[in-house]
């Protein structure tokens, strides 16, 4: 027998993704724990049609998974309508939680082939291409803050939009140790950060979401981006305009906020 309860406010979140608007808070009894959250994003995730192309860790603060008393990250999928080429547009609304800057890796197909669980010694012949990504985040609910993990994570992950930066091919470099940079000039806003924040490092989070799939048995027939989490925590939209992030080794990333 379904649960009607968790499949009605499902319906409620997956018609404010698709029609990009917002809706009352959810019952906190699906954002209290993780177990619950994952459930509701796992359900909502199977009510939308539309391809995937991706999946974003989150949750990668260990600081912050300390303080909100969790031991690991999460993952949620990415929806092709959600990712954008760098220069593009973002609205953002009252309850977008912030901007990040993310360190980005094109994942082979043939991943999903793979026996055995994914190390440090053979994660690197998964990956074709690495790259920046800003990632505009923010709730499909009338709601601000976090006091749980699960607020995330029921909610889609809070992704709005990805913006890709310019692809380029993987190399072996020290992904822990890279300066970046989230900087709108307009407005005098700058932020700078350190992939060292990203769960150890972007390749460490990175790991993580593959097993984690590999646990799901999650399968897709085309080659797949995995976003890390943000090297600038959730830096928070102090203005409109051009937003531009720079990663050491990577390049840059922009997106217009409106």
């Amino acid at each position: 027998m379904k649960n009607t309860n968790i499949e009605k406010v499902a319906e409620k979140l997956v018609k404010a993704f698709l029609t990009n608007k917002t809706i009352n808070p959810i019952s906190v009894k699906y954002c209290k724990t993780m177990k619950e959250a994952e459930k509701l994003r796992k359900l909502c995730e199977s009510k939308v049609k539309q391809p995937i192309i991706g999946f974003k860790a989150a949750g990668t603060s260990i600081p912050v998974l300390k303080k909100l008393g969790e031991k690991e990250p999460f993952y949620a999928s990415i929806f092709k309508s959600n990712v954008l080429k760098s220069g593009k547009s973002v609205k953002v609304n009252s309850y977008t939680l912030g901007i990040e800057l993310e360190v980005g890796y094109l994942i082979k197909k043939d991943f999903f082939q793979s026996k055995g669980s994914i190390n440090f010694k053979n994660i690197h012949k998964y990956i074709s291409h690495m790259m920046p990504a800003i990632e505009v985040v923010g709730y499909r609910q009338k709601k601000k803050g976090i006091k749980f993990l699960g607020d995330l994570c029921s909610d889609f992950g809070v992704n709005v939009k990805f913006v890709i930066g310019k692809k380029s091919k993987y190399k072996k470099i020290n992904f822990g140790k890279l300066q970046s940079s989230i900087e709108n000039k307009k407005i005098n806003q700058l932020v700078k950060g350190h992939t060292n924040t990203v769960y150890i490092n972007p390749l460490n989070s990175l790991k993580f979401v593959l097993n984690k799939l590999k646990k799901d048995q999650i399968t897709l027939d085309k080659d797949f981006y995995i976003f890390t989490g943000s090297t600038v925590g959730v830096t928070p939209i102090l203005g409109k305009g051009i937003y531009q992030g720079k990663i050491e080794k990577l390049g840059s990333v922009k997106t217009k906020i409106i």
